[in-house]
């Protein structure tokens, strides 16, 4: 198997390292809200790991729907189709747009419900507006994930690298400037991470899409858009597809989110902890998705151009580069655990706590790295659903009772819930592995796009 996946090794790495720098833009946003807001205390630094897992599983859910236009982008440029192209241009954006702005307007509803979530009342206040700021970010984000999307199904990936790089400078500078009031800005604190971060995105959904709208090498596919009026056909074959990966991603982010409000009951300096160890994994995460977007794009070109056998491999290729390089990154939080959260803080109980939380972390990095690959993979394949279902099952019906009951029955504490969840990464790598390879063995039934490939 290694001698015939070798030759897509390369081809998936070029594609998957923009990718991972564009899809660690998304996390180091919060990683530098974190560690610029976790040096003005630990109830901030609480507040925001608050804030992030209340407005995460919003933004996860929009991210997930505009994938759905991967897939369909990558196999409809396997066969060359530029009406259907032009279509999912014009639909991608729509789609995307409107999401965006439902889900702002849901983020206003969730500091009304932060009350409910049993957390301490002066983390609860600090939260309640930063959330506010944040939630209307999401309909640049989305506008910017629209444009993204169709870029990167043509195997673009590079621009919304640069771009993500370029946004994470400016949130950082502005991060720095507000939070702390440097450079002449209002000393915002907590708040001025928020405005930072909305700033930053709505850089990002210009500049993409000035590029997409704008780019000679991309004149064919807006030449043919015949309307840029959403067709309904396609929005629907758009949703199909997006919406079981927004649920599924949705499903496993809920799953974190639900855990960070069980350990906030323990305490701000546990949440705290909580907060800087999730933050770290989460990098790692992102790495790791850009491997799995790169795994879709592949397998969805291929299969787009009738080729089943080298999407098969094409998809093992992404799962040995995932496994390579989560399996590294357990070994760094292993040897860097006591040192990687003094990032975020110098209180040493949360320091202490972080430590024995990333000892975890290092155990579901190739569980981690696995599951989401393997999601790439058969995304590739337009296989949404089961994937979605199994998340369900593994995440919440498995993976927080067990944490609870290790947790707080057990009296295990933080440790106890993260255990839950190394358990139910695991169950999601293995499911999602063995049906990959079942869905593209020699003899299976062939998928959609092979399908429609087929002479």
């Amino acid at each position: 198997m290694l001698q015939n996946i070798r030759p897509h090794l390369r081809p998936t790495l070029l594609l998957a390292y923009p990718v991972v720098l564009s899809q660690l833009g998304h996390i180091l946003v919060g990683f530098v809200d974190s560690v610029l807001v976790g040096r003005t205390g630990t109830v901030p630094l609480a507040a925001v790991s608050l804030g992030v897992s209340s407005t995460t599983v919003l933004m996860i859910l929009g991210i997930g729907l505009s994938m759905g236009s991967v897939p369909l982008v990558a196999s409809a440029h396997g066969r060359r189709d530029l009406p259907d192209l032009g279509r999912l241009l014009a639909s991608s954006v729509w789609l995307s747009a409107l999401a965006g702005l439902l889900l702002a307007g849901v983020g206003q509803v969730v500091p009304y419900l932060l009350h409910y979530l049993g957390q301490s009342p002066e983390v609860e206040a600090l939260a309640a507006p930063w959330v506010r700021v944040i939630s209307w970010s999401l309909l640049p984000l989305m506008v910017y994930q629209g444009f993204r999307e169709f870029a990167e199904g043509l195997g673009l990936t590079r621009q919304a690298m640069w771009l993500s790089v370029l946004a994470n400078v400016v949130n950082a500078l502005l991060c720095y400037a507000l939070v702390f009031g440097h450079w002449g800005a209002p000393r915002m604190g907590l708040m001025g991470s928020a405005w930072a971060t909305l700033i930053a995105r709505v850089l990002m959904a210009v500049l993409m899409a000035a590029y997409v709208l704008l780019a000679p090498r991309l004149h064919e596919y807006r030449a043919a858009v015949t309307r840029w009026l959403p067709d309904a056909a396609t929005l629907r074959r758009l949703f199909d597809i997006g919406a079981p990966i927004g649920v599924q991603m949705a499903f496993e982010v809920g799953a974190f989110a639900a855990s960070a409000i069980m350990i906030g009951w323990l305490g701000a300096t546990t949440l705290a902890a909580h907060q800087v160890a999730i933050n770290l994994a989460s990098i790692t995460y992102m790495a790791a998705s850009g491997i799995s977007a790169a795994a879709t794009i592949r397998v969805g070109n291929l299969l787009g151009s009738g080729q089943l056998a080298e999407a098969r491999q094409a998809g093992f290729a992404a799962y040995v580069l995932g496994f390579a390089f989560m399996g590294a990154m357990g070994l760094l939080f292993v040897v860097a655990r006591h040192v990687a959260p003094l990032m975020y803080t110098h209180d040493p109980a949360v320091v202490a706590q972080a430590a024995s939380l990333l000892l975890i972390a290092a155990l579901f990095q190739v569980s981690d790295g696995l599951q989401v690959v393997g999601l790439g993979a058969l995304r590739g394949l337009e296989d949404v659903k089961v994937p979605s279902v199994v998340a369900l099952l593994a995440y919440w019906a498995v993976a927080l009772p067990l944490g609870y009951f290790l947790g707080f029955r057990l009296h295990l504490g933080a440790p106890g819930v993260w255990t839950g969840l190394l358990v139910g990464l695991s169950i999601v790598a293995g499911v999602l592995l063995l049906r990959f390879r079942r869905e593209t063995a020699p003899g299976a039934p062939l998928p959609a796009a092979a399908r429609a490939a087929a002479p």
